[in-house]
């Protein structure tokens, strides 16, 4: 072959060969993304169009599944610009999609030490984190890339997923330790759950048992009402709310907190718990004279009378009246309660139609009141009766033919007043709790 021949065929191959690295090299048109999860590392405004150029054809290589090619684009398009974010974030990718989370981890957190809020960096850390099992970790990059870049939408749906397990984790660690007795421990744990799913009513309401349980009460109650304001049908927390106010002795505040669990569902208050709170309340307009009485060292008879009147005002209503004429209670501040026992002969006056308001009640005079009070529950509820109804009770300092003995046999036997170590000890002056335990228990068998 002459001379001329063999360049002519030498520069065919060489054409050939260049057309052929041509062929490998052109950037593919992807229609079916490898990765479609991934997002796009965008360049800055004004970034060198070589860089721009570089990290696209990386980055179609990579979706295309070619990731030696996307390699070599990437690192050439990095090595121009060693700061660049968006090639540095590629590169992370690139480590992903080898199925390398523990090698993209670190490529992301370079590039997010450039710019703490790109958004293709914190998506991509959040990927690896969540390779790596670190979730929730995994969870405040999502979160984070979130807030830098609103438009990504469909991030939300992995977001809520991660924050869901999160909770459910913690919620379970959380609960292991309150019964193990760790307060410490569960109140962080929930407070990484809160923080994790913060408009979660419930885990305000089981934060605030744990710290009732921890002796926090006034902690309790902020959370409480946090889980009230984020969910207004939450029964169980405005109940336990109006539990913390009740202990804290404020009765008006717990009792609207009861009524309102009440209205939403009505199991949630047992109506004993319910009343109770109304009569709390109630006791607050009552004259300050009655609200003293539980600690009043001797209870007088005017006392007696009010403690009758209000606490068992349904049953001296329907007892029988008769007329009466009382000349020294005017003014005073239980003159309606006194004419209403007297009316109802539970307590008289004396001969002279005075009834002494201020007079000392000793256990005996509270043992005739209470048979009196005795004999009209027996009416309403004759079975209930049994119990006290001829009764003979051996009373130490009682004989049976004392006057009062029929009246302290049936305040006995009824459970009304218990006997001290056998005796009665008719003189002794009724100190204010023991009237209130006696009127209760009169109260209980009166229902």
């Amino acid at each position: 072959m002459s001379r001329r021949g063999l360049s002519l065929l030498l520069a065919l191959v060489g054409l050939m060969v260049v057309a052929g690295c041509a062929a490998r090299t052109v950037t593919p048109v992807v229609t079916a993304p490898k990765h479609p999860d991934f997002v796009f590392p965008a360049s800055a405004p004004g970034s060198a169009q070589a860089l721009v150029a570089g990290v696209e054809r990386g980055w179609q290589f990579m979706q295309a599944g070619d990731l030696r090619n996307a390699e070599r684009e990437l690192t050439r398009a990095l090595k121009t610009s060693p700061q660049n974010v968006s090639a540095e974030t590629a590169l992370g990718y690139l480590e992903l999609a080898r199925g390398d989370a523990g090698d993209a981890l670190p490529i992301f957190d370079r590039a997010l030490s450039r710019d703490a809020t790109y958004a293709s960096a914190l998506v991509g850390r959040g990927y690896a984190l969540m390779d790596l099992k670190r979730e929730g970790e995994a969870l405040s990059s999502f979160e984070a890339a979130l807030k830098a870049d609103p438009s990504l939408v469909d991030l939300q749906g992995r977001v809520d997923v991660l924050r869901f397990r999160a909770t459910q984790e913690l919620v379970a660690r959380a609960k292991g330790a309150s019964d193990a007795g760790r307060f410490d421990d569960a109140r962080a744990a929930y407070a990484q759950a809160i923080a994790a799913s913060p408009d979660s009513a419930f885990l305000y309401r089981d934060l605030a048992a744990v710290e009732r349980r921890a002796g926090q009460a006034s902690a309790a109650a902020d959370h409480l009402r946090k889980a009230a304001e984020l969910d207004p049908s939450d029964a169980r927390a405005l109940a336990s709310l109006a539990e913390i106010l009740d202990e804290q002795d404020d009765p008006v505040a717990a009792l609207a907190a009861y009524e309102k669990a009440a209205g939403i569902d009505p199991s949630a208050v047992p109506a004993a718990t319910m009343a109770r709170a109304r009569d709390r309340v109630a006791v607050l307009k009552l004259p300050a004279p009655y609200r003293a009485i539980p600690g009043v060292a001797q209870v007088t008879r005017g006392d007696l009378a009010a403690l009758l009147g209000v606490r068992l005002q349904t049953l001296v209503a329907r007892a029988a009246e008769r007329q009466v004429v009382i000349t020294d209670v005017r003014g005073h501040w239980a003159q309606n309660w006194i004419t209403a026992v007297v009316r109802a002969s539970i307590m008289d006056t004396l001969p002279n139609y005075q009834f002494q308001p201020n007079t000392v009640v000793r256990r005996g005079d509270l043992a005739r009141t209470v048979s009196r009070v005795l004999s009209l529950i027996e009416a309403l509820r004759p079975a209930a009766a049994a119990k006290w109804r001829n009764a003979r009770v051996t009373v130490s300092d009682v004989a049976p033919t004392h006057l009062s003995y029929p009246a302290v046999s049936v305040a006995v036997a009824s459970g009304v007043m218990p006997l001290e170590g056998g005796a009665f000890r008719l003189l002794d002056p009724v100190k204010g709790p023991e009237a209130v335990d006696v009127i209760s228990r009169l109260e209980a068998l009166a229902r």
